[in-house]
C-alpha cells in the first residue's frame, strides 16, 4: 500500500509543479496583452487555465477547432469564389452577346438595342450584387455559428473565460485566452516538453 501512495505523492507533484510551471508561463505571456485585458485576467482565472492545460487534452481540443475552422473558411472562400466566377462568366457571356447584336443590328434599331442592353446588364448587375449579398450573409452566419460552436466545446471542456456570447469585448477576451493557449503549447512543442 505505501508503493501505491508514494507514486499517488509523485504524480500529484508532477502535476502541481507542471501547474506551477504553465501559471509562470501564463503569467509571462500575458504581459505582451493590452493592459486593458491583462487587468481582467486575475490570478484565479490563469491559475485556472493552467489546470485546465495540465494534461494537454485542451491543446488537442483547440487544435482541432483550429483545423476545422480553417477548412470552414476555406470553403467558404471557395464558396465565393465559385459565385464570383459564375458572375463573371454571365457578364462575358452577356457582352459577348450585346456585341453580337450590335454587329448585325440594323441603324434605325439601335438606339432601342442600345437601352434593351442597358437594362439588361443593369439587371444583371442588380442581380449579381444581390447574390452576392446573400452569400456574405451566408457567410457571416456560418462563421458566426463556428464560434458558437468553439465556445459551447471549450466550456465543456471546463476552460476558464469560454461560454457562449456575442459581446465584442467577451469574444476578444477569448480570443486572448485561445491566443495564451496557442502561445503555451508552441513554447512547449518547441522546447519538446509535450
Amino acid at each position: 500500500m505505501d508503493g501505491y501512495s508514494g507514486d499517488v505523492d509523485s504524480d500529484s507533484t508532477k502535476q502541481q509543479e507542471r501547474h506551477y510551471y504553465l501559471l509562470s508561463e501564463l503569467q509571462t505571456l500575458v504581459k505582451d496583452l493590452p493592459s486593458s485585458f491583462q487587468q481582467r485576467l486575475s490570478y484565479n482565472t490563469l491559475s485556472d487555465l493552467a489546470l485546465a492545460l495540465i494534461d494537454g487534452t485542451v491543446y488537442e481540443i483547440v487544435q482541432g477547432l483550429l483545423d476545422i475552422q480553417h477548412l470552414t473558411e476555406k470553403n467558404l472562400y471557395n464558396q465565393r469564389q465559385k459565385l464570383h466566377c459564375e458572375h463573371q462568366g454571365l457578364k462575358q457571356d452577356l457582352v459577348r452577346k450585346h456585341k453580337d447584336a450590335l454587329q448585325s443590328c440594323k441603324s434605325h434599331n439601335l438606339a432601342l438595342l442600345k437601352s434593351n442592353q442597358q437594362a439588361e446588364l443593369e439587371a444583371l448587375e442588380i442581380r449579381v450584387r444581390e447574390e452576392q449579398r446573400m452569400m456574405d450573409k451566408k457567410i457571416v452566419a456560418e462563421i458566426d455559428q463556428k464560434v458558437i460552436d468553439q465556445q459551447n466545446t471549450l466550456e465543456k471542456a471546463g476552460v476558464p473565460g469560454f461560454y457562449i456570447t456575442t459581446n465584442p469585448q467577451e469574444l476578444t477576451m477569448q480570443m486572448n485566452l485561445l491566443e495564451l493557449m496557442l502561445k503555451l503549447q508552441q513554447k512547449e512543442s518547441q522546447s519538446g516538453i509535450l
